[in-house]
């Protein structure tokens, strides 16, 4: 992909989520001709070319495309690779013309239950989308973004992407976990030609790609203290070195890192380095686990059976149309959910998948899991302080077995207590770990 813009950033999101490889070019025409020389052999490959949208009334509408249109743009793209040859290069549409749409607000999210690409109206959800409204105007200060796995991290980025006055720059993430420090400190800051073997062309990292826009550091907590240094002096003077290279470069970025660690406590041990801790804490974000916002579930379970239903489906009510039986949907809220949105949206897929032309989806299609998770038999409003202990205490065992899949001695580590006191907790509230 070459260029950059509002229409570029969401083109790519749309082609990621398809399952396509992205790399981008950044208007560098070398680069362009790189990629259309190196054979690659039982890959079909093309360079999306067009116009760089620069921040302008005009182009600004393009942040905000339909769906539909945006979906309608790929469908054209993927047609036109499918009939050329093995290597081309695809022109990339011009925008539509027309003012910026408004964007979405917080208090309308009340009513719709959405914001952006975020789904819920629990209160917690509803002051994260207050929040993200507040700190989104700056386009210069760190966030550090915190939740468990599934939580849905890069919406929260992506969102205050979206609102804030980079906008119309590119919104580039990446996950630390996901590489080794070498190749992480490549993909991050590029290298130059003969830097280490195999590198045989200088490479633009990441941090290049998004200068004048955002990015987006997935699970920050994983990367080794020689990379955090050097985040470290990018976020103190815009400032870094590609691998193998003594000339400096610049670049201006809003960096957004999230992490489901407990950075703190990395600071503490010596894990994680305390200046670049507080460089990218200004802004702190917590999003609440799916536990937290049960009567969320309707709404994100509705959401995702649309996204499922064939392209001008009937509506949710309407004869045909699949819904989840009373009996299913109370399995689901009885289940805590240590995979989050991301692990329910998984479910939803699987549920439509084994359900066929069923219209009515019953408990039995759930996974084993979820569909024998032990109920919560506890008292939902306790009237002595005892009774809240206990009801609290058998929650979060049921929870900790629940994430560590039955593992009593991960569920022990992780809540702090001996192996044999955690299974004296589980005989005395009849939880077991297998169901």
């Amino acid at each position: 992909m070459v260029g950059v813009g509002p229409l570029w950033s969401a083109l790519s999101a749309v082609l990621s989520r398809r399952g396509y490889g992205l790399a981008w070019a950044v208007g560098d025409a070398r680069l362009e001709h790189e990629v259309l020389r190196v054979p690659m052999a039982g890959v079909r490959a093309a360079v999306i070319t067009g116009p760089d949208q620069p921040s302008s009334p005009r182009s600004a509408a393009t942040a905000s495309m339909e769906h539909a249109l945006l979906e309608e743009l790929v469908r054209e793209l993927l047609e036109t690779a499918e009939n050329v040859g093995e290597h081309a290069e695809l022109p990339l549409p011009e925008p539509p013309r027309g003012s910026e749409p408004e964007l979405p607000s917080a208090a309308a999210a009340v009513r719709t239950g959405e914001f952006h690409e975020l789904i819920g109206r629990a209160p917690a959800m509803l002051e994260l989308y207050r929040l993200i409204d507040r700190i989104a105007s700056s386009d210069t200060t760190s966030v550090l973004i915190q939740g468990e796995n599934g939580t849905g991290k890069e919406l929260v980025a992506r969102a205050i992407h979206l609102r804030s006055p980079r906008r119309h720059r590119g919104f580039v993430a990446t996950n630390c976990s996901a590489f080794n420090d070498n190749l992480l400190d490549s993909e991050l800051f590029g290298h130059k030609r003969g830097a280490f073997t195999g590198a045989g062309a200088d490479k633009a990292g990441l941090f290049e790609v998004a200068d004048q826009g955002t990015f987006f550091l997935d699970e920050i907590g994983d990367m080794s203290p020689s990379l955090q240094a050097k985040v470290l002096r990018l976020l103190q003077d815009g400032t870094y070195y590609r691998v193998g290279d003594t000339e400096p470069r610049r670049a201006d970025v809003r960096i957004i890192a999230a992490t489901h660690r407990d950075l703190a406590t990395m600071v503490r041990s010596g894990e994680f380095r305390e200046d670049l801790y507080y460089r990218i804490n200004v802004i702190n974000v917590v999003v609440p686990p799916l536990r937290d916002r049960r009567d969320d579930l309707p709404l994100l379970i509705e959401r995702f059976l649309e996204r499922l239903r064939p392209s001008g489906g009937a509506s949710a009510g309407s004869p045909g149309v699949q819904r989840l039986s009373a009996a299913c949907i109370r399995r689901m809220a009885e289940y805590g959910w240590p995979g989050n949105v991301r692990e329910l949206e998984n479910e939803i897929e699987r549920l439509v998948v084994l359900a066929g032309n069923a219209d009515t989806i019953d408990a039995d299609l759930l996974t084993p899991r979820i569909r024998d998770a032990a109920p919560r038999t506890g008292p939902q409003n306790p009237e002595s302080l005892p009774e809240a202990i206990e009801a609290l205490e058998r929650e979060m065992i049921a929870t900790a077995l629940q994430k560590h899949h039955g593992n009593k001695s991960r569920a022990a580590q992780s809540l702090q207590v001996s192996r044999r006191n955690l299974i004296r907790l589980v005989q005395k509230y009849g939880l077991d770990p297998t169901d």
